[in-house]
């Protein structure tokens, strides 16, 4: 990797990424595509998490087992590895498999932020639904979904059936987390709970009280276990953020989403595209 802190340009499947250096770290990078941010790594500090949704799911992870117990992550998306780097550094020994689609956005990666000997992350470049589907029932202890192909959740992880392939390759208690995002009315985001409700237990929702009340669009974290979820101590690391998220659960999170029904594979759509601006910088 070279030295020189300049930004990286190179066209990728899903557009145009942008290497960029953080003033402020000297390994700290900005991924961008087309505009809009997807990963910040700062290769020094793999705890440093920049971004609200990647602190979230972090917390998700944190609150999986007890602290610095491995795990066998599955990770549907890639991006720069942030997530997957802050469980290597969190919980040593753990087992993770990383899915991305877009071979160019791998190659990149793997190029200028490349990742510690010994990490224990392997980078597979595949469709996710169809590894998702390949993968051994019972095989990993959480799923993190981080899927965007541009601003939006493909189709094919909209749906009833890839919930089930979801809770398929979890074992007993395993936890399912999914960043999405979407806006009022929330017909998107009701049905993702509702497809996870027909194949879970458990579920809860974490997202800024400000995209729960419909105010803006933005990003939520969906949850879901077939064992109860420890929700206290998830909700009071959310709140502790610098920009506070909410957890819903429970009678509140049935409210939110009755009357959404579940979407199978023909009637699946992608997530909602995002209003001009809402995460693109500048």
């Amino acid at each position: 990797m070279s030295d020189e802190r300049i930004p990286v340009i190179r066209d990728v499947g899903q557009g145009t990424a942008k290497l960029m250096p953080d003033v402020d770290g000297e390994r700290a990078w900005l991924l961008t595509v087309d505009g809009a941010p997807q990963s910040y790594v700062d290769l020094d500090d793999p705890q440093h998490l920049e971004f609200e949704y990647v602190r979230r799911l972090a917390h998700v992870l944190d609150c999986a087992a007890e602290p610095g117990l491995p795990l066998d992550l599955l990770h549907l998306g890639g991006g720069a590895l942030t997530l997957p780097r802050y469980a290597a550094a969190t919980r040593a020994g753990s087992r993770q498999s990383v899915v991305e689609f877009d071979a160019g956005l791998v190659e990149l990666v793997a190029e200028h932020l490349p990742l510690p000997e010994g990490a224990g992350i392997t980078v597979h470049t595949a469709d996710a639904r169809a590894w998702l589907e390949a993968a051994p029932a019972g095989s990993a202890d959480v799923v993190v979904a981080d899927v965007f192909g541009g601003s939006r959740v493909p189709a094919q992880l909209t749906s009833l059936e890839y919930a089930r392939e979801a809770a398929r390759v979890l074992r007993p208690g395993g936890l399912y987390a999914a960043n999405l995002a979407d806006g009022a009315p929330f017909d998107f985001l009701r049905t993702q709970l509702a497809n996870f409700a027909a194949a879970f237990a458990q579920l809860a929702l974490v997202a800024e009280p400000s995209v729960l009340r419909g105010r803006r669009f933005g990003n939520a974290v969906l949850l879901a276990c077939d064992a109860p979820l420890d929700v206290g101590a998830l909700a009071r690391r959310c709140a502790s953020d610098a920009f506070p998220a909410r957890v819903e659960y429970g009678d509140g999170l049935a409210r939110f989403v009755r009357g959404a029904a579940p979407v199978c594979d023909a009637d699946a759509a992608p997530s909602p595209a995002p209003p001009e601006g809402a995460f693109s910088l500048g």
